[in-house]
């Protein structure tokens, strides 16, 4: 499984003073990882001798041609490298920049290569996402190769990490996504452990796959940062998703309206016709004077909700309004219910 990416760009990648190192989920910048950064620069470059992808690299005058034009990227053919009992995937953007992917020790790198060298000249050359000028352009460029790149390790090599029996039966993916704060890593945690801590989880700043087991088949549930920086990834890790669970902080009014236009956006951009829609108004715990709550009272909030995020002109699509607390496991195992015996 692709667990972090990393960018190495510089004029000298020797000189370690002047390379802007960025990586994803986490941090290349530690003092600590110098040495394995060197090993990965001097690994690449004893590693397979330059080759642009999808251009002859004999034709010199050609390519320089379609570089002064079109402005293309040359990329490199991925090296393999093994440090520090990591397996590594490196290939060079224009001779300048370094793409690494770092794997679990158990993958093999060359089930990524024609992926890993597709994405990277499609988001470049076809789609010309990024530049590598901006520091904010060169983020959601890794992120956005992470995404797809994990995806495909997790639906198309069929990969299941963590779990040891993959059972005859159904496999559905879950995508789980919200704003920030609406409690979605609580939730998978919830339903995971059966645990709850308050002081347990900051902000989701990373792109998490988690597997439930269940007699009936595996499911995969997809939790994605509710950070601005991330919703423009939504999109990406949403695709052929089998339920899609939507979290909503009740207990914090100020920001309906935001949660309202993030649903609404993917509402609109999204084909539901095969998934279930779920949306979720969690922290119910949280609301005032609402200690107990009867019937009547939880009747009142679920309609004053529908009507604030107009749930009701969700024409030819799926979808169910739940209230629920994961602090206090109100209704966690209604919404399990619903994804087991969706599909």
């Amino acid at each position: 499984m692709l667990t972090k990416i990393f960018l190495l760009k510089g004029k000298n990648p020797q000189n370690l003073n002047h390379l802007d190192i960025y990586s994803y989920p986490e941090d290349l910048t530690r003092k600590e990882d110098l040495n394995f950064i060197q090993k990965i620069i001097s690994g690449h470059e004893k590693g397979e001798k330059y080759k642009p992808h999808n251009l002859n690299n004999n034709n010199n005058q050609k390519l320089d041609l379609i570089q002064k034009i079109c402005k293309e990227f040359t990329i490199s053919s991925p090296v393999p490298q093994n440090i520090d009992k990591y397996n590594i995937f490196t290939l060079c953007i224009n001779s300048t920049i370094l793409i690494g992917l770092i794997f679990e020790e158990d993958d093999n790198p060359y089930d990524y290569k024609e992926i890993f060298e597709d994405l990277a000249n499609e988001l470049l050359n076809a789609e010309k996402c990024c530049y590598f000028e901006d520091e904010m352009e060169i983020e959601n460029f890794l992120i956005t190769l992470f995404i797809d790149i994990r995806r495909y390790g997790d639906e198309i090599l069929d990969k299941y990490p963590k779990i040891s029996i993959h059972p005859a039966g159904i496999s559905a993916k879950v995508f789980l996504f919200g704003i920030d704060n609406a409690g979605k890593s609580s939730f998978i945690r919830r339903i995971k452990t059966g645990q709850f801590n308050d002081n347990y989880y900051s902000p989701t700043r990373k792109f998490n796959i988690e597997y439930l087991q269940k007699p009936s088949g595996v499911y995969s549930f997809w939790d994605m940062g509710g950070q601005f920086i991330f919703r423009e990834q939504w999109l990406n890790g949403i695709q052929e998703s089998n339920i899609i669970i939507y979290m909503i902080d009740v207990a914090n009014q100020i920001r309906f309206e935001e949660a309202k236009k993030e649903l609404w956006n993917i509402i609109n951009k999204y084909d539901f016709s095969d998934a279930l829609l779920v949306i979720l108004g969690n922290k119910v715990d949280l609301i005032k004077n609402i200690n107990n709550p009867d019937n009547h009272q939880i009747e009142r909030i679920e309609n004053e909700i529908i009507d604030f995020f107009e749930l009701e002109k969700l024409a030819n699509i799926d979808w169910k309004f739940i209230l629920t607390s994961v602090k206090t496991n109100y209704h966690i195992d209604e919404v399990v219910n619903i994804v087991l015996n969706f599909v």
